[in-house]
C-alpha cells in the first residue's frame, strides 16, 4: 500500500503577461510518496520552479488540484496556508532568503518562535551544529559565505522537522565543491528526519541521487 504525501491532478497555471495569458503549466498529474526523493529537471522556463511553488502553496493553481498530506491547498486561505507550511513544510530557495538583520541563530529560530516553541533557540543551535555552523551562530548573513548562508537556510527549513522539504535550485549559486557539500547535507536531512524531498535542479549529479527524476518541457511532464 502506498502512502501519497503530495498529489497533483491536472494542475494548470496561467499568468497574465503583456500580450495576454501565458500558460506556465499545462495539465500536470503526479503523486509523490512519503519518504521519496523526487528531482524536477528541464530547461529554464519549463515550469519547474512554478510546479514546486504550487506544491508548497506559494502559488495557486488556475486549474486542477494540489493536495498535500490529504489537504486541498486550493481550498485554504492565505493564513491557513502559512500555518500549514510552518507546521509541515520546509522550503529552500536558490537565493537563501535569510533575514539580513538577524543572526544565523535568530534566522533558524524564527519558524519555531512563530509556532510558539519555548525551546526555539536551543533547537536552532542544535540544527546549526548539525550543519557545521556551531561557531557561526552569532554572525549575520552578510558575514557568511554563500555556502554558509545556504546551510543556514537548510537549517531553518529543517528545524521544524517538516514532513515535506522543497528545494529550488539549492546549489545554483554555489561553486562545485560547496554545492556538493550542500547536496550531502540536503540528503542527510532526508535521512535524519525522514522528510519527503522534492527538488528543482539543473545539476545532473544532484538529480541522479533522487529516487525518481521527472523532466518538464514547456509546462508538461515528458512521457
Amino acid at each position: 500500500m502506498t502512502d501519497t504525501i503530495l498529489a497533483l491532478d491536472d494542475v494548470r497555471l496561467s499568468l497574465m503577461g503583456n500580450a495576454g495569458p501565458v500558460e506556465i503549466l499545462r495539465g500536470i498529474s503526479l503523486d509523490v510518496e512519503r519518504g521519496e526523493t523526487l528531482g524536477l529537471t528541464g530547461p529554464s522556463g519549463s515550469g519547474k520552479s512554478s510546479l514546486l511553488m504550487l506544491m508548497g502553496g506559494l502559488e495557486r493553481a488556475t486549474g486542477g488540484s494540489v493536495t498535500a498530506l490529504g489537504r486541498d491547498l486550493g481550498a485554504m486561505g492565505e493564513d491557513d496556508l502559512a500555518r500549514f507550511r510552518r507546521d509541515h513544510m520546509g522550503v529552500v530557495f536558490q537565493s537563501f532568503h535569510l533575514i539580513p538583520t538577524m543572526t544565523a541563530l535568530e534566522n533558524v529560530a524564527t519558524p519555531l518562535e512563530l509556532a510558539g516553541a519555548s525551546d526555539a533557540f536551543e533547537r536552532a543551535a542544535e540544527e546549526l551544529d548539525a550543519m557545521g555552523l556551531g561557531t557561526r551562530k552569532d554572525h549575520y548573513p552578510a558575514q557568511l559565505s554563500g555556502g554558509e548562508q545556504q546551510r543556514v537556510a537548510l537549517a531553518r527549513a529543517a528545524v521544524t522537522r517538516p514532513e515535506i522539504l522543497l528545494a529550488d535550485e539549492p546549489t545554483g549559486n554555489l561553486d562545485g565543491t560547496t554545492g556538493q557539500a550542500i547536496m550531502d547535507l540536503l540528503f542527510g536531512l532526508r535521512d535524519r528526519h525522514g522528510a519527503t524531498l522534492v527538488l528543482v535542479t539543473h545539476a545532473p549529479e544532484l538529480a541522479e541521487r533522487c529516487d525518481r527524476i521527472l523532466h518538464l518541457t514547456d509546462g508538461r511532464l515528458d512521457a
